[in-house]
C-alpha cells in the first residue's frame, strides 16, 4: 500500500512538473508572438548642416595634350588652388555625422559624368582616343566630400582631341547636371547619413525653374523613393538600411521635361566588415 501511494505521488509530481514546463514555454511563445516588429522608416532626405564657407577659394585649370600612341592622346591637367588647402581636414569634420576622408580636402575630377576621382595633389592625367570628345568638371571638395558651390571654385571643360593629339576647346552653354555623391562603400555609423551631392551648370534650380529628380533605391530591400529637389544644396539620405543601393539623378526643366539622360551610381552599405557585394 505504501509502495502504491509512493508511486501515485511521484506520478503526480512528474505530471505537475511537465505541465508547468509546457505552460511556461507556451506563455513565452504567446508573448513573443504578441510583439510586433517596428515598421521600417521610409527613405528620407534632410538638409545638410551648415558648413564652413570659403568665399575666396578658387580653382584654376591648365590643360595640354600630346599623342600617346597611334590612336590615343595623353591629356594633362594642372590646377591652381587659391584660398583653400588641399589635404587639410575641414574644421568641422568631427561634428558632421557622415563619411569623411582621412586624407582631407581635395578636388573632385569628373570626366563624362563617370564616378569622380579624388585629387589630393593639384594634377591629373587621362588617356583618351584621338578624335574623341569629352566633358571634364572639377570642383573643390570639403574633407567630407561636400562640394564648394561658389562659381570660382569649379571649372568645366568641353573638348575634343584631333587626329594629331591636339586638344581643341569647345563652347557649350547647355544646362548640365553632374553626379558626385553617394559613391563607394559605407560602413557602420557612416550608413546613417549618406551625403547626396551633385553639381549643376547653366541650370539654376528653382521652384519655377530647373529641378533635379532623385530616385533613391535599396535594391536588396526593394525600396524605392523619388524626390524632387528645387534648391541647389547638399542633403543627407536617411533610413536606407544596408545592402546594395542606387541613386539616379535627372535634370528636369521648368515644364518637367527631361533635359539630359539620368546619371546613376550603385553603392554599398553594411553594418560592419566584411562588406558583402
Amino acid at each position: 500500500m505504501k509502495q502504491l501511494f509512493s508511486a501515485l505521488a511521484l506520478a503526480a509530481v512528474a505530471s505537475l512538473a511537465f505541465s508547468s514546463c509546457g505552460g511556461g514555454d507556451q506563455g513565452k511563445a504567446s508573448a513573443a508572438d504578441s510583439v510586433k516588429s517596428e515598421p521600417r522608416k521610409p527613405i528620407a532626405i534632410s538638409a545638410f548642416p551648415a558648413s564652413p564657407e570659403f568665399p575666396d577659394a578658387s580653382l584654376g585649370m591648365a590643360v595640354k595634350s600630346e599623342l600617346a600612341g597611334k590612336d590615343s592622346a595623353k591629356v594633362s591637367f594642372t590646377f591652381d588652388v587659391k584660398g583653400y588647402d588641399l589635404k587639410a581636414q575641414t574644421t568641422d569634420n568631427a561634428s558632421k555625422p557622415c563619411a569623411n576622408s582621412k586624407d582631407g580636402q581635395h578636388i573632385h575630377f569628373i570626366m563624362d559624368n563617370a564616378p569622380y576621382k579624388a585629387l589630393y595633389e593639384p594634377r591629373n592625367e587621362v588617356t583618351v582616343a584621338v578624335g574623341s570628345e569629352h566633358y571634364v568638371l572639377c570642383f573643390l571638395s570639403r574633407s567630407y566630400h561636400q562640394s564648394l558651390k561658389n562659381a570660382p571654385a569649379a571649372k568645366l571643360l568641353h573638348f575634343k582631341v584631333d587626329e594629331k593629339g591636339k586638344l581643341v576647346k569647345l563652347d557649350d552653354k547647355a544646362p548640365k547636371l553632374f553626379y558626385s555623391r553617394p559613391k563607394g562603400d559605407y560602413i557602420g555609423k557612416d550608413t546613417a547619413n549618406v551625403l547626396l551631392d551633385f553639381y549643376v551648370w547653366n541650370a539654376p534650380l528653382a521652384a519655377d525653374g530647373y529641378k533635379v529628380k532623385a530616385e533613391v533605391m535599396n535594391e536588396d530591400l526593394k525600396t524605392d523613393t523619388t524626390f524632387t529637389i528645387a534648391t541647389w544644396e547638399s542633403n543627407f539620405i536617411q533610413n536606407l538600411g544596408t545592402g546594395k543601393c542606387k541613386v539616379s539623378l535627372t535634370l528636369m526643366d521648368k515644364d518637367g521635361k527631361q533635359v539630359q539622360d539620368a546619371v546613376s551610381r550603385e553603392f554599398n552599405l553594411a553594418a560592419s566588415e566584411p562588406l558583402k557585394k
